[in-house]
């Protein structure tokens, strides 16, 4: 059944719209080479710090996976600049997605939910900082798409920043490293490893909580 055309049905379609052209721009636009990356920061002299963080928001925005973006920050300005920039990046393009996933799509979203959907939106609309870090670390779907999807539930945008900077630390400076070693061989170490491995250690932790949470939540009283 075709959905009456209505402000909602016009602004979600937009944002899929949107989302759509996105993916396709990923697949037709030709990746950098690392090697030619660091000469990108002499060539902007001062302004490289703002370019890197609005360059990296932009392009997480698009889609682009944040694995790339921080790398290419670490090639770009170093391990320990590259991860500060790429965190930068990642907070500015989680308040954007969020914004236009809220101004697109949640009105459709909750004129629509029912049931199961309903208590899923629910669940995200009283979300601590602890929820969406448990989200943003599972591999259920890429930073910019989990931003947008926030947006269009009932979730608060403090907490969603927050969460998203909190979750995207570890691994930041991980591949902040690893991108630095690609133009400097020779001085990454296992140090490096350390932050992505306590990523990992602390997904599974949120989710053995989160999981613990939503058992009690389905307990009946007695």
């Amino acid at each position: 059944m075709l959905l009456a055309t209505t402000p909602s049905v016009t602004r979600f379609s937009l944002l899929l719209l949107l989302l759509a052209g996105f993916g396709v721009t990923l697949l037709l636009v030709p990746h950098p080479e690392p090697t030619a990356l660091p000469d990108l920061a002499d060539r902007m002299g001062r302004l490289a710090p703002v370019a890197g963080v609005l360059g990296g928001a932009l392009l997480l925005v698009a889609l682009v996976p944040r694995t790339f973006i921080t790398l290419a920050s670490g090639a770009i300005f170093g391990a320990l600049e590259g991860a500060a920039y790429a965190l930068g990046a990642a907070l500015l393009a989680a308040a954007i997605g969020f914004t236009v996933g809220r101004v697109l799509g949640r009105e459709f979203v909750a004129e629509r939910v029912r049931g199961r959907l309903a208590r899923l939106d629910r669940w995200f609309t009283r979300q601590s900082v602890l929820g969406v870090v448990t989200v943003r670390l599972l591999p259920i779907s890429g930073f910019g798409l989990v931003s947008y999807g926030y947006g269009t539930t009932g979730a608060r945008v403090l907490p969603f920043l927050v969460g998203s900077v909190i979750a995207s630390a570890p691994t930041a400076f991980g591949y902040a490293a690893v991108g630095a070693a690609v133009t400097s061989p020779g001085e990454i170490n296992w140090f490096a490893a350390a932050p992505a491995s306590l990523g990992f250690i602390a997904s599974a932790v949120l989710l053995a909580r989160w999981w613990r949470a939503e058992r009690r939540l389905r307990r009946p009283l007695r």
